[in-house]
């Protein structure tokens, strides 16, 4: 008898499953993320689930799974993106709500939670911090000190000053970093800078905090410049007193990440105790005899990492990384494989459920992506890493080929995201990889380590200079490779719906076993493709009126205001895949005709076929004055009216003037076909989105420049 239809379907279910055994189990902690994801896409709250139903969902899948495997694991995909989903709602509602600061400036004090070197100056953040002897605040307040005060604080001291204050900044374009949402998750509720010296009271002590301040304070003595910058954020994870061109040339030449205490520090560090440890163990014969030295070995190599991520404040990369090593050292002491995809999603799964927003960063995403890659890449070339490689000669060649594909791999699955959130594709990144990631290995964080541990006994001297020299060096390279032609070219930002199916597409790709593997390549190619064609905007405007932006096939052209940011410039030509911009001409036309300028206005029309807009032009007026209302006048018979002052008059035009963006926020703009996005239509109603301003609330006009990074 012919077999059913349904039955031949369960039965190549159940063949494909038995297939990828061991497989299944990470994509509960994709449909997880995915679940995460979609809570923070929708455009307002969504309805509560009940507390009960994900749970449920997961016994139910749980039980289902011993009866029909494939269905089992179905339904519990869906379990882990409610769950996801869940979770964020979760996390949100918890949150303390956001602050609304004072218009002026106020009398600020509170107890001083971190300490930050600046290039010029210190930067502190308050804890229970009170405004004009109000009640303490419920979130963080930042602080910049001013360049000349002498005042050091330490973590743990009370400090007052006189501060003007901030909420933090919506995002530079619409769909870009989101600020306020990244803010809302940290509770930071506002930023700003001293308007006088800072007066100090000694407190109790800041512990880790304080630790921290000292290795800080030591480490600028003992490393000037931006090698001290560096040497610090390896050993606190602080990157405030890195300068900018140092930062600039780490990011070109693909090195940024050795920056930002991830996996690598920590499986360096875990990696020197552990070795430290077992040999120190095998040296006695007597205890070597009696113990189980790797087990112990481990054990020690796992607390000194918890303590190192403890140390540099728990990022995101060291929490992933920390979980991973416990994980591996379980493994261990029962016998079993160390390192597997089933580890790296158990690990992933445990960020997402103790901070859910982690997910939408660049240090989650890249972090995650790489280790995914390299335990793939592995699994993959595992048999051919098993043949016998005589000589040394042989080993070396492996080294070097070891090294040069984990670079590849590792710089290949970062790069879709490097791409969404910076811009930039670092050509040149393996390059640089293989020469400084053996350097920060084998002689910047042994001796990083090595100053830790010689610090209780003031012998750090010698292990700090060694550190110097070898964060010189890494510089050096950093400065070499990013001097390339070449090196670093702007490209459009990946659109996030792109960014999206790419990443699934790449967990297709390596969580699979065999050919069923091969169906995420298209995928992968696919968005990849779709998302690097994507158009950027034609026309975008800042959210504090002080900027336009123009794109032509010429290039693109900006109409600045006095006080406009460097920042917000720079953000935005990112937005349009660009690194520079003309000025506007005064008058006559420029981009082969897209744009024809007078002193009052320019009419732009990028696209023979599209419509046209109207910048009108605006007189500049003093810091704190109010720009007069502009005339359209004959413009009125364009699609668009663009000004950074308020436009007179009604026309039939649609508008975007200084009061759109006071309601709106930033706005981008495609004119064929025509198309506008705001910030506020972009983000939604969120608990992280402030309210729209009301009329007549002169205060919350954007009057003055406000930094969106709360830095």
């Amino acid at each position: 008898m012919l077999a059913r239809p349904a039955d031949r379907l369960a039965g190549w279910g159940a063949a494909q499953l038995g297939a990828q055994h061991g497989r299944l189990a990470p994509w509960l902690a994709v449909a997880l993320g995915s679940g995460v994801l979609h809570y923070f896409a929708l455009a307002e709250e969504p309805a509560p689930l009940p507390a009960w139903l994900a749970p449920a969902l997961v016994l139910a899948a749980a039980w289902l799974a011993r009866r029909r495997p494939l269905a089992g694991w179905l339904l519990g995909l869906l379990a882990a993106f409610l769950l996801g989903l869940w979770l964020a709602g979760w996390h949100a509602a918890r949150q303390p709500a956001p602050l609304v600061l004072p218009y002026g400036a106020v009398q600020l004090e509170g107890r001083v939670a971190v300490v930050e070197a600046l290039p010029a100056g210190l930067r502190v953040t308050l804890a229970a911090a009170r405004l004009d002897a109000a009640p303490p605040v419920a979130r963080h307040l930042r602080v910049r000190l001013r360049a000349d005060d002498p005042a050091r604080p330490q973590p743990g001291d009370r400090l007052a000053v006189r501060a003007l204050l901030r909420e933090p900044g919506a995002p530079v374009v619409p769909g870009g970093y989101d600020f306020q949402r990244a803010a809302f998750f940290s509770g930071l509720g506002g930023s700003g800078f001293a308007l006088g010296p800072a007066l100090v009271a000694p407190g109790q002590g800041g512990g880790l905090a304080g630790l921290r301040a000292r290795l800080e304070a030591l480490v600028a003595a003992a490393i000037p410049g931006a090698a001290g910058g560096v040497a610090a954020a390896l050993l606190t994870g602080t990157q405030s007193g890195i300068p900018e061109e140092a930062l600039a040339a780490m990011r070109d030449s693909g090195l940024a990440h050795l920056l930002s205490v991830s996996g690598l520090h920590m499986a360096i560090v875990m990696g020197l105790v552990f070795g430290v440890l077992r040999l120190a163990l095998a040296l006695v014969p007597f205890v070597a005899l009696r113990v189980p030295g790797k087990a112990l070995a481990a054990l020690g190599a796992l607390a000194a990492g918890a303590g190192y991520m403890l140390l540099t404040g728990s990022q995101v990369p060291m929490q992933r990384c920390l979980g991973m090593a416990a994980l591996v050292t379980l493994a261990l002491l029962a016998g079993r494989r160390a390192l597997s995809l089933r580890v790296l999603a158990i690990a992933a799964a445990l960020v997402l459920v103790l901070a859910p927003a982690e997910l939408l960063g660049p240090s989650f995403q890249m972090s995650f992506a790489a280790v995914l890659a390299l335990i793939a890449g592995h699994d993959a070339v595992r048999p051919w890493l098993g043949r016998r490689w005589p000589g040394w000669g042989g080993r070396l060649l492996l080294a070097v080929a070891g090294l040069a594909v984990t670079s590849a791999l590792a710089g290949a699955a970062t790069a879709p995201f490097g791409l969404h959130h910076f811009g930039r594709l670092q050509v040149f990144g393996i390059l640089a990889n293989a020469l400084a990631v053996p350097l920060t290995s084998l002689l910047v964080m042994p001796a990083a380590l090595a100053a830790v541990l010689a610090l209780p006994f003031g012998l750090q001297g010698w292990p700090l200079w060694l550190m110097g020299w070898g964060v010189e060096s890494i510089l050096a390279v950093a400065r070499l490779v990013a001097a390339l032609p070449g090196a670093a070219p702007a490209w459009v930002p990946l659109p996030g719906w792109a960014l999206a199916l790419a990443a699934l597409g790449f967990c297709w790709l390596c969580l699979w076993r065999g050919a069923l593997r091969l169906a995420g390549v298209p995928v992968l190619a696919g968005a990849l493709g779709a998302g690097m064609m994507a158009t950027p905007p034609d026309l975008l405007v800042s959210a504090d009126a002080r900027i336009v932006l123009l794109r032509t096939g010429q290039g693109v052209f900006l109409h600045r205001m006095p006080g406009a940011r460097a920042f917000v410039r720079d953000s935005m030509l990112r937005a349009l895949g660009a690194s520079t911009a003309e000025p506007l001409p005064v008058a006559g036309e420029a981009a082969g005709g897209a744009l024809r300028c007078t002193p009052e206005a320019c009419r732009f029309r990028p696209h023979p076929g599209g419509v046209e807009a109207v910048l009108l032009r605006s007189p500049p007026v003093p810091r704190g004055g109010r720009s007069p209302p502009v005339e359209p006048g004959a413009a009125c018979e364009a699609a668009l009216l663009v000004a950074l002052a308020p436009i007179a008059g009604t026309c039939g035009a649609e508008r975007i003037d200084r009061f759109t963006l006071w309601r709106e926020g930033a706005q981008a703009v495609w004119l064929d076909p025509p198309l506008r996005h705001s910030d506020r239509a972009w983000r939604g109603d969120r608990p992280w989105v402030p309210p729209p301003p009301l009329p007549g609330r002169a205060e919350s006009l954007p009057m003055a420049p406000r930094d969106p990074t709360g830095s």
